[in-house]
């Protein structure tokens, strides 16, 4: 071997290694929030260990046994769903090349917002999923609006939940086109609100590792562990907060404000997002509420795989809170108003 070929040799081995890494003075860190879902979780673990006494008195063994029925039942639901999700988010996020999106989307954004509503029918998962899922889609080159649409409609949609739908409303076999139409509406008048208004900044995903130098099994693992350490200690408050609604709202309210049509809407709209129903189980919780209308009760069924508490906390860990605090609530208000409209017409 010539001493070309050993230099030629050399070259090719310093083109293949890795570029030395920077100095760390001039090394871009991310900067890291300084008070995490896991952080807050582990406050609130602390304090309730330290003032278990106190709050054992203020609640009587009936409420707290209540507390953590709904608790563990929330959790227990959610849970699975959270885990499907976080899983299809690592295989998108390491095995789907980016070109694949820009071949199963239209280029334009304003059409890629329906494709990406009527896709939600494929994913049998709930909300839990679809939030992780969303995240990884946005990372991948996805448009913010399509991947929006998409976090909306597969909850509401997909087979299993339409399935749901139709077997706890017998008698109304509409409620199931209803519920479809109307969530599909709702998810895809806000992807195409979020190209009017939205704005860049408004999302703010946290910072995950750079998988790129990791073979793809370690990369995959890493994607796992670190979306479900994020996701679900929000998922752990919002369950938290829909338990401690159980216990707090009478529900001898609840039947007053099923005798006024206006007040029986908004009262099983701001109900969905208390109870934080999994979207698989809230077709049965509403078929139980018979002194409501249809319409409420529809309205009940959009609102909820959109809007609840275990979902704003979520986005919130995943989007940060500058989008949760205007994509909920402006959702929350479209909900309202499409599933009002469509059970008006429809039902």
């Amino acid at each position: 071997m010539t001493d070309l070929d050993r230099a030629f040799q050399q070259d090719e081995a310093d083109w293949a290694s890795p570029a030395p890494p920077a100095p760390s003075s001039h090394r871009r860190r991310p900067r890291r929030a300084p008070v995490g879902s896991v952080e807050v979780l582990a406050v609130l673990l602390v304090l309730l260990v330290v003032f278990r006494n106190p709050l054992a008195d203020l609640i009587s063994g009936a409420r707290l046994t209540t507390w953590v029925t709904v608790f563990v039942s929330v959790m227990v639901q959610a849970v699975p769903f959270l885990v499907f999700g976080v899983v299809l988010s690592a295989v998108i996020a390491v095995f789907v090349p980016r070109s694949f999106w820009a071949r199963a989307l239209p280029r334009h954004p304003a059409l890629a917002v329906p494709v990406a509503g009527v896709s939600g029918v494929i994913l049998p998962g709930c909300e839990c999923g679809s939030v992780p899922i969303a995240g990884s889609l946005i990372r991948r080159g996805v448009t913010p609006a399509a991947a929006l649409t998409f976090l909306l409609a597969a909850p509401a949609i997909n087979p299993i939940v339409l399935a749901a739908t139709a077997v706890a409303f017998p008698d109304n076999p509409e409620m199931v086109w209803a519920r479809a139409l109307a969530s599909l509406a709702v998810a895809v008048l806000m992807g195409w609100l979020w190209l009017r208004l939205g704005r860049a900044d408004w999302i703010k995903l946290p910072y995950r590792p750079d998988l790129d130098d990791l073979s793809r099994g370690r990369a995959f693992w890493a994607a796992c562990r670190h979306d479900i350490v994020h996701a679900g200690g929000f998922l752990v408050l919002g369950a938290m907060a829909a338990a401690t609604i159980n216990v707090v709202v009478p529900e001898a309210w609840l039947q007053t404000l099923a005798d006024n049509a206006v007040l029986s809407i908004i009262a099983l709209a701001v109900l969905a997002v208390l109870l934080s129903i999994c979207s698989e189980a809230d077709a049965f919780v509403a078929a139980s509420l018979s002194q409501f209308s249809l319409t409420s009760r529809l309205v009940f069924l959009v609102v909820g795989p959109m809007v609840d508490l275990k979902l704003i906390s979520m986005q919130t860990g995943v989007f940060g809170r500058r989008f949760a605090s205007r994509f909920a609530p402006a959702t929350f208000v479209a909900a309202v108003l499409i599933g009002t409209g469509v059970g008006v017409a429809f039902l």
